[in-house]
């Protein structure tokens, strides 16, 4: 008997024949004598609804009641499936987060878990009972319901697990696994049997939409034995474990790539200290993410220049805010690029295996593509490029890297 959290994101519970599909799923594992809980998501697009009414109704709206809103998704995925389950002679009954409880901070909208209390919800599934949690959400300090933010369902899941210590945490998911690279940019793509959490880590945070960057650092930080898997067929899987559950790596595990990426340089600014620190300083305070960030010598004595990437949703605010401080700054121009992206070569083989940067890049010269900015982590090369050349560096490195299916 195994004690297993099985999520089920949007598409997965996309209608009511996907409904009874998870259903049947779920009744598998308990015939086993298995004891399950399961993590759902709301129905595909009733998040983007729901978020649509809420910003509609008032733009500047209190981050509390968008809570109230958006978490109703989850509440009917959670209720529906405890009826499809009851329907097939499963004892189950579903659980919103301030019932269980999922304690978190007072970030609405972003909230971040702080504790869960399973003693209640343990005890249901040891006597045989399924519980069907509403993922995404828990209970504030205010005593209001509170989000986790995008993705939140995969958090949810993995803390649960980590809570209940969980023999394994199943994700399902519309894919069958954790592919080299997207597989409808390379058809030769391979499905991965095992991957690394840092891997993992890195892929997802590069672009990669499989699993979310919290719910991988969260399953990493407590050693929650991860599975991708499809919630469409009975194939295995991917694996995300430990680094010393995988042979050591003779070449990289996979190419990401993140499309919807801009870059802004700001001209011309002084060449001292502090300089730096007070734009991301200004960025931080409106709540813009930066990724790739690079300092060069600037055309003007005493001038440097600095360039960085971020989402192409935020450019536009990031140019008012750096606009906001010109002044402070004193620095001459900004150029703005919305029309780039990122690739990244991600493996725990970069640590032991010379040459991956010089394939890297000799891949891409020999395909004509210009490098707007490099970043590199133990594990990872990531550049940023034109968009129109994105999806011909994804499958020329895919094929460089000896990522293809073997015909």
């Amino acid at each position: 008997m195994e004690r297993i959290v099985q999520k089920f994101g949007g598409t997965s519970v996309a209608d009511e024949e996907c409904i009874r599909n998870v259903a049947n799923r779920v009744k598998v594992e308990v015939d086993l004598g298995n004891q399950i809980a399961v993590v759902v998501s709301a129905m595909a697009g009733t998040t983007d609804k729901l978020v649509n009414l809420a910003t509609n109704v008032g733009k500047f709206h209190d981050a509390r009641e968008y809570d109230t809103i958006v978490a109703a998704g989850e509440q009917i995925t959670a209720g529906l499936l405890s009826i499809a389950l009851q329907d097939v002679g499963v004892d189950a009954r579903s659980w919103l987060g301030w019932q269980i409880p999922i304690f978190t901070d007072d970030v609405h909208g972003a909230a971040r878990i702080k504790h869960i209390e399973v003693k209640k919800i343990s005890e249901r599934m040891a006597s045989g009972q399924v519980a069907v949690i509403a993922g995404f959400q828990g209970l504030a300090p205010d005593g209001r319901v509170s989000t986790l933010g995008r993705g939140g369902s995969d958090t949810s899941a993995v803390a649960l697990a980590a809570a209940l210590a969980a023999d394994r945490c199943d994700i399902y998911t519309d894919v069958d696994g954790v592919y080299t690279t997207d597989p409808r940019i390379a058809p030769k793509a391979q499905k991965l049997a095992r991957i690394t959490y840092e891997e993992m880590l890195e892929m997802a945070s590069a672009g990669a939409k499989v699993l979310q960057t919290r719910s991988v650092a969260m399953a990493m930080r407590h050693n929650v034995n991860l599975q991708v898997r499809s919630s469409f067929s009975g194939a295995p899987g991917t694996l995300v474990v430990n680094e010393d559950s995988v042979v050591e790596h003779e070449t990289i595990s996979g190419i990401a790539y993140s499309p919807n990426e801009a870059k802004l340089t700001i001209i011309g600014l002084p060449d001292q200290p502090g300089v730096a620190a007070t734009v991301f300083a200004a960025l931080a305070n409106d709540y813009i993410n930066v990724d790739m960030i690079v300092q060069s010598g600037s055309s003007v004595a005493e001038r440097t220049d600095i360039s960085f990437s971020l989402s192409r949703e935020d450019l536009e605010k990031a140019v008012n805010v750096i606009n906001k401080v010109k002044s402070s700054l004193g620095f001459k121009s900004l150029d703005s690029s919305p029309n780039v992206a990122k690739i990244s070569v991600v493996g725990t083989a970069m640590r032991t295996q010379p040459g991956i940067a010089k394939t890297m890049f000799e891949t891409l010269a020999s395909k004509g593509v210009n490098l707007h900015v490099i970043s590199t982590s133990e594990i990872k090369i990531s550049v940023l490029i034109d968009s129109e050349y994105s999806e011909l560096a994804v499958r020329s490195l895919h094929a460089a890297f000896g990522l293809d299916d073997e015909e």
